[in-house]
């Protein structure tokens, strides 16, 4: 374990300094996350010019879960979705022989080697969107229930790197990877939303199979209105099952895959 903290503290490291290099990208990234942010804040004032409840939460409780969003959002963008994007063009171009070689778990190299420096900047401002929601809602909290939202979002977190994964994992088999990209980002835009203003058979699909709802509006849920069993054996199963699946796919896809040599 120590080596692998080490190994990616070097990720971290080397990544930071290549993002300064390119000084215009790396700021341009940053003011369009921020415009992002944003954008969303007013959409959801706009929404509660018309209505006082949006999925059962008033516009603060509204604003907590938007703030618990953007972390899960800043999070994937610092830390997987740069090296999930690039991942179908290592399976391709046969890159992925450099990484089954090394000394270290494969997968490991190919979700953590780029740290997305600007995405991290936009971390600590999502965290600071969070912090001004927490202290407009003039709530009742105290630090554990902070430091469990915060857990539970960075599940949230991992649950959508899984999603990302299981959509780009098919391209040791169809060999084509941006139309999957495609598919899962439609997807996420589920995640914006509270999962209670979808209903019926909609809902049910998108806290199961396409657990898309969970990431943010579970966490949120369980920090708004307390603690629920019942609601943190679901989320904890749903990631677990995601997880096994993943990795089951993984192993599978790298028994089809033809490497550079072949």
């Amino acid at each position: 374990m120590l080596r692998y903290l080490v190994l990616y503290g070097h990720f971290v490291r080397f990544s930071t300094s290549k993002a300064f290099e390119f000084r215009v990208d790396f700021f341009f990234r940053i003011f369009m996350d921020l415009i992002y942010y944003g954008v969303n804040i007013v959409f959801y004032q706009v929404v509660f010019l018309q209505t006082p409840l949006l999925g059962g939460w008033t516009r603060d409780q509204s604003l907590i879960f938007l703030a618990g969003y953007l972390v899960v959002d800043a999070l994937t963008m610092t830390i997987f979705s740069n090296n999930l994007w690039w991942f179908p063009v290592a399976v391709n171009r046969g890159d992925l022989d450099y990484y089954l070689v090394r000394p270290v778990s494969a997968l490991f190299f190919l979700l953590l080697r780029d740290f997305a420096a600007n995405s991290f900047l936009n971390l600590l401002f999502a965290l600071g969107i969070l912090t001004w929601a927490l202290v407009r809602a003039h709530m009742e909290m105290h630090g554990l229930d902070i430091a469990a939202y915060l857990l539970l979002l960075a599940l949230g977190a991992w649950l959508h790197a899984l999603m990302h994964l299981l959509v780009v994992l098919p391209v040791f088999w169809t060999q084509s990877g941006s139309s999957l990209h495609g598919i899962f980002y439609n997807l996420v835009r589920f995640m914006e939303r509270p999962d209670r203003i979808y209903t019926g058979w909609v809902r049910k699909l998108l806290v199961t199979a396409l657990p898309f709802c969970l990431m943010a509006s579970f966490p949120a849920r369980m920090f708004l209105e307390g603690f629920a069993w019942r609601l943190m054996a679901h989320f904890a199963l749903v990631v677990a099952g995601f997880t096994v699946m993943v990795l089951s796919l993984w192993k599978i896809g790298l028994r089809s895959y033809a490497s550079a040599s072949s």
